[in-house]
């Protein structure tokens, strides 16, 4: 029997404006980048998919690397799209990426219109759409003119492929780059995808000014430093973690989860609780405290932890004592 999806399930979700654009994303996302993959159970990726959409996050996020194997993500979700979701394509956001290494050969890798176009024809092809929503240049390429990178994104919107293009780890000044060259092509950058969490703040060092200054939204991943800022870590390394399973792709290695780090999650999570929040929920308001970010994107590997993150919206407003003691556990 087909699912049923609620009928309310945009009445609690927020929404924001990507930018200057008429794109508004979920103030919380999901991001595919694990829990997707071939070795994961598809039961449970089939579920967290159904209860995402239930509570308003009609964005997917998805990179033609993910899994593992590479690629497995995007054939699993284009078999679940396919179940539950085919009837709802024009309520979804759904984006993918490339710039990472992805087959054999100088044409798999990087920012070349021979990869980009080439990645996004076997994305749709593993997805069964016929377009996505935004599609993303993944990193930087100084092998590649940028001319090149942005070139390919613009004729990828010419042709129908993706209805808007973003840019993904470009620093400040390549940004302001990218942004004008498309600007000029007659596509505009919707959108840029940085890692930013309380643990890694460097887009605060000009990148938040230039995506402000340029109408151009932000979409942060690893709002929760790959489990870091939830309190899962704050006794130690579980059993169950991605540390301890060696996934590879951007799993967190056993070596970032530091006694430094711990101790400040410790101190932050106190921070949380006299704010009615856990420090999962605390981080990813943290983050959403930008107006400049549209949204957060969120990887979970169990329903409750959907849940409980998307809690966060409940209290997004800061003190500035607030913002101050933070700054003192982080600096």
């Amino acid at each position: 029997m087909e699912y049923a999806f609620k009928e309310d399930r945009y009445d609690k979700m927020q929404y924001r404006h990507c930018g200057i654009s008429g794109l508004q994303l979920p103030a919380v996302s999901l991001g595919l980048w694990h829990n997707f993959g071939d070795i994961d159970n598809q039961q449970t990726a089939r579920d967290i998919l159904r209860l995402a959409f239930d509570k308003g996050i009609t964005h997917f996020d998805l990179a033609n690397n993910y899994g593992p194997p590479p690629g497995s993500a995007e054939e699993n979700f284009g078999r679940i799209f396919k179940q539950d979701f085919r009837d709802h394509r024009d309520e979804l956001i759904i984006s993918s990426k490339a710039g990472w290494g992805m087959w054999p050969g100088p044409y798999g890798d990087l920012g070349s219109r021979k990869y980009l176009i080439a990645s996004l024809d076997q994305s749709l092809k593993r997805m069964g759409l016929e377009y996505v929503d935004i599609f993303y240049h993944h990193r930087p390429d100084p092998g590649t003119p940028i001319e090149e990178s942005m070139g390919a994104l613009n004729q990828i919107v010419r042709q129908g492929k993706a209805l808007y293009v973003g840019i993904s780890s470009y620093h400040p000044e390549e940004t302001k780059k990218a942004v004008k060259i498309l600007k000029d092509l007659g596509t505009p950058c919707l959108i840029h995808q940085p890692k930013y969490s309380m643990f890694d703040r460097w887009i605060e060092d000009g990148l938040l000014q230039t995506l402000t200054e340029e109408g151009v939204g932000c979409i942060c991943f690893s709002p929760l430093a790959q489990g870091l800022l939830t309190d899962k870590y704050l006794k130690g390394i579980p059993d169950d973690s991605r540390a301890h399973s060696h996934r590879g792709n951007g799993a967190i290695e056993e070596s970032a989860i530091t006694p430094e780090r711990i101790a400040k999650a410790i101190k932050l999570n106190e921070i949380a609780k006299r704010r009615g929040q856990n420090l999962a929920q605390l981080a990813l308001a943290w983050v959403l405290r930008h107006k400049i970010v549209t949204s957060v994107l969120i990887g979970v590997s169990k329903t409750q932890q959907l849940l409980d993150s998307i809690k966060c919206l409940d209290n997004l407003t800061f003190t500035d004592a607030e913002l101050k003691e933070i700054d003192k556990v982080l600096l």
